[in-house]
């Protein structure tokens, strides 16, 4: 067998396994989080204007994880709770880029230095936009019709594109049955919900809070699998077959100016970053840059063409392109930081 072949085959076997295995023990840990912080929860935490908002945003996002796309269902209940603005997106923001899932598979591919240097921009820069925005009244431009209320959880915006919440477990219909309780700081406990779908407010009698953990864990894994095996696949054969001359001259780490170009490309990309980050740990191994591949995740991560799409039915233009500029920000620090600090 040619030694390159070898080569792949074996980064192949080695990221499917690793990875797979942190994949389902965070998910555990994380479902049985959710048992206890369910999405109806979170709005009505997050409904206060209080300025505690803001960093109970970034720790709900960072605990909730939500693809970028099905972090739009949640976002609408939001809205039309009333949330305060900043910290709903602040959760925007953190939500896709700070999950555990993410950040566990980054500790075990990239190391602590990295992953503190990607957990900080995200961080930093979801909190300071989130305020920013605030300050500067950006929530005028939230389309009008997106704060109406419907009757119930039944009736649907004949135009409005929100997808449904299996993808990444988020329940739409929890997320708007909190319209109209949700905008006090009353604790949720006290709130009623007559459609709520989430495991953890409507088990069965006899059943555990735990329960149905390990096969949502599991359904979690199937649902990224091909993407996971896509992405370490590509990584394999990019790892096993790639020049290494060629990565470090265009995109080594003495060329800063493949960063931006990192997160130009990664922003409009639909990528899950369980896909992208065997490919970037095979694009580090060949010679890029350390910041770039870090711009290219968070770019990919925290934004995509199809979530802008469902994002403009929300949101007006000037909000849009506001949340496009935070993403492309993001990547840039986390990018520039790890080119002068790594």
């Amino acid at each position: 067998m040619p030694s390159q072949l070898q080569d792949a085959l074996g980064m192949f076997a080695f990221l499917a396994v690793e990875l797979s295995a942190l994949f389902i023990g965070i998910s555990l840990l994380v479902g049985a989080l959710q048992r206890h912080i369910p999405p109806s929860r979170v709005e009505a935490l997050l409904s206060s204007r209080r300025r505690r908002g803001y960093a109970l945003a970034a720790g709900l996002g960072a605990i909730t994880p939500f693809c970028s796309c099905s972090t739009i269902p949640m976002l609408k209940g939001l809205i039309r709770a009333h949330a305060g603005f900043g910290p709903m997106m602040v959760f925007l923001f953190a939500s896709p880029l700070l999950n555990p899932i993410i950040v566990a598979l980054l500790v075990a591919t990239f190391g602590w230095t990295l992953t503190a240097i990607y957990v900080l921009a995200a961080l930093l820069v979801s909190l300071t936009a989130g305020w920013l925005l605030q300050t500067l009244g950006f929530e005028r431009f939230v389309r009008r019709e997106a704060k109406e209320v419907t009757a119930g959880c039944g009736a649907r915006n004949a135009g409005n594109p929100t997808p449904a919440a299996s993808d990444c477990g988020t329940s739409i219909c929890s997320s708007e049955a909190m319209v109209n309780s949700s905008a006090s700081d009353a604790p949720a406990s006290s709130q009623s919900s007559s459609c709520n779908s989430n495991p953890a407010d409507a088990s069965p009698p006899g059943s555990g809070k735990y329960s149905g953990l390990w096969p949502e864990a599991w359904a979690d894994f199937l649902a990224v699998l091909p993407y996971m095996i896509l992405g370490i696949a590509i990584g394999s054969v990019i790892y096993g077959f790639m020049p290494t001359a060629l990565l470090e001259q265009y995109a080594g780490p003495d060329n800063p100016f493949a960063i931006p170009v990192a997160a130009v490309i990664g922003v409009p990309l639909y990528i899950r970053a369980e896909a992208v980050i065997p490919l970037a740990a095979a694009l580090i191994a060949k010679g890029v840059g350390a910041g770039t591949v870090l711009a290219l995740i968070i770019g990919s991560a925290g934004a995509s063409l199809t979530e802008l799409v469902l994002l403009r039915s929300l949101f007006r233009l000037e909000l849009l392109m506001t949340f496009v500029a935070v993403i492309f920000a993001m990547a840039m620090i986390a990018g520039y930081a790890t080119f002068l600090l790594v």
